[in-house]
């Protein structure tokens, strides 16, 4: 004879797009974490993994014990229903709106924020930005214009040089804020020297048409004493 408990309870699983369908909100304890997510229990015999990526919008975890721990209680929404395998999706980052529309106007490429230094290495650095929000400076952007180079926990100015919205993910170059200063200062010095070289140009002509003026002037009273004196001079003979 074969005995079960669990058939004297109907199966949770029959009715869970009914409790649990997609998009709902709902509190959870999680339960195990591994490096690439969380397991999070909705009640007994029902819970999902909320993947890494799920965790948050704008911050980019190492690891999700960064967020939460075993224990711990946390909001999830209703990803998707995989009732065949018993499977839940969960996603916490889901219950606000993406913010990375509003981020594109705010940081737009060229435009200079403030960041600071939260991490570096031998391939760059992590930036963060205002509203929390993360950047990479490749360590060719991390020069400075001393020669040094920019280190973790420094405050500095950087430039916008790549906003991807799909891939959330923003590139920021410390180096190109004082090239462009120094560019920007390049530019103003030509157009300076512009400026002047054309305002010498008209100086020059305006003082060539004064002198021209009285000299063309006084060849025409040469002219006409000439003639003067010849008629004159005809008039004698005559």
């Amino acid at each position: 004879m074969s005995l079960s408990i669990k058939q004297m309870t109907s199966d949770p699983w029959d009715t869970i797009e009914d409790r649990f369908p997609v998009d709902s909100r709902h509190n959870g304890v999680v339960k195990n974490i591994t490096p690439y997510g969380v397991f999070v229990e909705l009640e007994t015999g029902i819970g999902g993994m909320i993947h890494i990526s799920d965790l948050s919008w704008i911050k980019r975890y190492n690891h999700p014990g960064e967020l939460v721990k075993v224990g711990d209680k946390i909001d999830i929404a209703i990803l998707s229903i995989d009732k065949e395998n018993r499977k839940l999706s969960l996603g916490h980052k889901q219950l606000e709106e993406d913010p990375w529309n509003t981020f594109e106007t705010v940081f737009p490429i060229g435009s200079i924020h403030e960041g600071l230094v939260t991490r570096k290495d031998d391939k760059g650095a992590t930036i963060q930005l205002q509203y929390g929000l993360e950047a990479y400076a490749p360590a060719r952007h991390l020069r400075k214009e001393d020669g040094n180079n920019v280190e973790a926990e420094e405050t500095l100015p950087f430039m916008i040089i790549e906003f991807d919205r799909n891939d959330k993910r923003i590139l920021v170059s410390h180096s190109k804020v004082w090239e462009q200063v120094k560019n920007d200062e390049k530019e103003a010095a030509k157009k300076e020297m512009a400026s002047e070289m054309d305002k010498t140009k008209k100086a020059v002509k305006n003082i060539q048409s004064k002198v021209e003026k009285p000299t063309l002037g006084d060849l025409g009273s040469l002219a006409a004493l000439k003639d003067k004196m010849r008629k004159a001079e005809e008039e004698g003979e005559n």
